[in-house]
């Protein structure tokens, strides 16, 4: 038996996985510190009550004769995906069909699954930094892998590849950075693409948190983008599904790629659950949508808070505007993983290293508003006690 050699050689330990490991130390020869967690970008706030309504039912559903049901369309249930193209996509002027839209358990899923439409010899384009799933999944396939950094001194929208790319990761609203890209910017992408015959993996999991006017929520609110883009958006961050598992990824026929992609989730998928896709619709009722904006709300206060108080202590900020995260340069004698213990030794405060999302990111760190507010504002004290 031989082993992918690829997987042998990447680092034996996830971004987030170090992160928690380091925590549990610190915890367990510290247990009686109140460790306020502001790294991962997990949700806090519970799912609204309209959703959860949804599931019960949907689970009640389930335990009788008459309305139980077994294997869903691999797909997705076409009420769900009509009813994701009548509320994300027409308001916004783009026609989609039923059977271009694929219910997934999640965004993290499908943008990792996706790799396997392209033959490993495809170059892959990827911002730096980025979501480290982006990486990890283009160097287990082996692919050729062009960086593209993006940092402060290029306003966080790094130059077009000099070289042609097969694929290209994007991620507006971005993670980590929290920063965006107007439509204009956007269009150079899109052009881009349909020059060279490039693929675009659009991850849109942040969309519901532009706020901004001339902010594109959709990659195909560009010319052009049916022809070379793929989208993937998740109910995880705006419904707060992160424990649910639910997400969609928009596949036009113009790609050439929508009947491989049915195909392939034909073959390794069985659908996402009938309980999660129930709880999906909800979100497009009046009433999940007020508790759904909610949240959402706190959450950008929280970003607010955390923006502001970093900024009052002299901190280089970006982001936490249209995104949940904010990107703060560490201070001058500190790498991203030095300035990460010191946070969380000498204030008990946990963020996220930048250097973990490549290496344009060192020198950063990534806060997270989906921490509580009364534990941002607890934790901005703390650092502003410790040198």
């Amino acid at each position: 038996m031989n082993s992918n050699p690829y997987l042998q050689q990447m680092k034996g330990s996830y971004l987030f996985t170090e992160i928690v490991n380091r925590t549990k130390a610190y915890t367990a020869s510290h247990p009686d510190a109140r460790v306020l967690r502001l790294g991962v970008g997990d949700i806090t706030r519970p799912i609204p009550e309209p959703l959860i309504r949804a599931m019960h039912e949907a689970v009640e559903e389930l335990a009788h004769g008459g309305t139980f049901r077994g294997y869903g369309p691999e797909e997705g249930y076409e009420w769900l995906r009509q009813a994701i193209i009548e509320h994300d996509y027409r308001p916004r002027g783009i026609d989609l069909e039923a059977d271009e839209v694929f219910i997934s358990d999640g965004a993290g899923s499908d943008l990792g699954n996706l790799s396997e439409l392209f033959a490993p010899d495809n170059s892959v384009a990827i911002l730096d930094p980025s979501y480290p799933a982006y990486v990890d999944t283009s160097r287990m396939a082996g692919r050729e892998i062009i960086f593209l950094p993006s940092h402060a001194e290029n306003a966080f929208v790094p130059a077009l590849p000099a070289q042609k790319a097969d694929i290209i990761y994007l991620c507006f609203p971005n993670n980590p950075t929290g920063t965006v890209l107007t439509r204009e910017q956007l269009q150079q992408w899109v052009d881009y693409a349909r020059e060279n015959k490039s693929i675009i993996i659009f991850d849109s999991a942040y969309e519901a948190f532009i706020e901004e006017p001339g902010i594109p929520h959709s990659i195909y609110e560009t010319e052009g983008a049916k022809e070379v883009a793929i989208e993937v958006r998740s109910f995880s961050k705006s419904a707060g599904f992160t424990a649910v598992r639910c997400g969609y990824t928009v596949v036009p026929r113009q790609t050439g790629l929508q009947g491989m992609w049915l195909r392939r989730q034909c073959t390794k998928f069985n659908g996402a659950s009938y309980i999660s896709q129930k709880g999906a619709l909800a979100c497009y009722t009046p009433e999940g949508r007020r508790g759904i904006l909610d949240n959402l709300a706190a959450y950008k206060q929280t970003a607010q808070v955390l923006s502001d108080g970093l900024r009052s202590m002299g901190y280089d900020v970006f982001g936490g505007v249209n995104a949940p995260y904010i990107w703060c340069r560490v201070p001058q004698g500190y790498t991203s993983w030095s300035f990460f213990d010191h946070l969380l030794n000498e204030c008990q405060v946990v963020c996220t290293p930048g250097a973990g999302f490549g290496a344009s990111g060192e020198g950063y760190v990534r806060f997270s508003a989906f921490s509580k507010r009364e534990d941002c504002e607890e934790a901005l004290l703390r650092m502003q006690h410790v040198k």
